[in-house]
């Protein structure tokens, strides 16, 4: 008669082989470490008197008033003034009063990016926020170093698709004649804002401050140079800042040009 025993169960065990070699294993999920949250003051800085005036509606006479005089012919006189010796750029051997005052502040962790921030005061919302194309630690070697001069280029558009100088996005960074590579506008991110609030008081100086970094880890100090800063309006495609050295010191020579070429 032949062998009369099942055959199914053989034919089954084979399905289930050849199903578990085609299947790839599914991969284990790696359990997530607890990670600690980041804790910052409360910001108290306030808006730079800038930006409060340009809230500011003007009243309608003088609305009315600049229109109509801004309608009216431009007369260049034929007589001119004689030109003052010395009356060029400032250079780092003359006092600059040709300025306005800010605060300049540049912070960042050892091994990270160098930030620029701009202020009207200590007490104030930046008004400026730069990420440098530059480590700290190469900053703080080029200043014991003695004089720096930082280079910001950006492309000059043409005039319907120009913007004002310090709104620009993108800038072309030169430190001391060397490309380093772009410095990137941004708006000021919550640790920006803490360190500013933490250097409120400060009107000028350099120390660290602890970090709140998530990759530094131990070496999570955080360095800054505070200084007060000239700020020299050349042309609309042209502003400098000129630190102020205090009480005449001789200390580091920093001067950052932001230019549209």
């Amino acid at each position: 008669m032949g062998d009369s025993r099942p055959r199914s169960s053989a034919a089954t065990s084979i399905d289930i082989d050849e199903s578990s070699t085609t299947t790839p294993p599914t991969p284990s999920t790696p359990t997530a470490a607890p990670t600690t949250p980041k804790h910052y003051a409360p910001v108290s800085l306030v808006q730079p008197s800038s930006a409060q005036k340009s809230k500011r509606r003007k009243p309608k006479a003088i609305r009315v008033f600049r229109s109509i005089f801004r309608s009216f012919p431009i007369i260049t006189p034929t007589c001119k003034f004689p030109s003052l010796p010395g009356t060029g750029l400032p250079d780092s051997h003359k006092t600059i009063t040709s300025g306005t005052r800010v605060t300049g502040t540049l912070f960042g962790y050892r091994k990270g990016r160098v930030t620029l921030s701009v202020q009207e005061t200590p007490k104030c919302l930046p008004s400026l926020v730069v990420e440098l194309a530059m480590q700290t630690a190469v900053l703080q070697k080029e200043l014991g170093a003695g004089m720096v001069r930082i280079a910001l280029e950006c492309e000059k558009k043409p005039e319907k698709d120009r913007i004002k100088l310090f709104e620009e996005p993108l800038w072309t960074m030169y430190c001391n004649g060397k490309k380093s590579g772009y410095g990137i506008k941004r708006e000021a991110t919550e640790e920006d804002l803490n360190v500013m609030e933490l250097l409120k008081a400060v009107s000028m100086g350099a120390g660290v401050l602890p970090g709140n970094s998530d990759t530094e880890g131990q070496d999570g100090e955080l360095a800054y140079m505070r200084a007060c800063f000239e700020r020299v309006v050349g042309s609309k495609d042209s502003e400098t800042l000129y630190m102020v050295s205090p009480d005449g010191n001789n200390g580091p020579e920093l001067s950052i040009f932001f230019v549209r070429i």
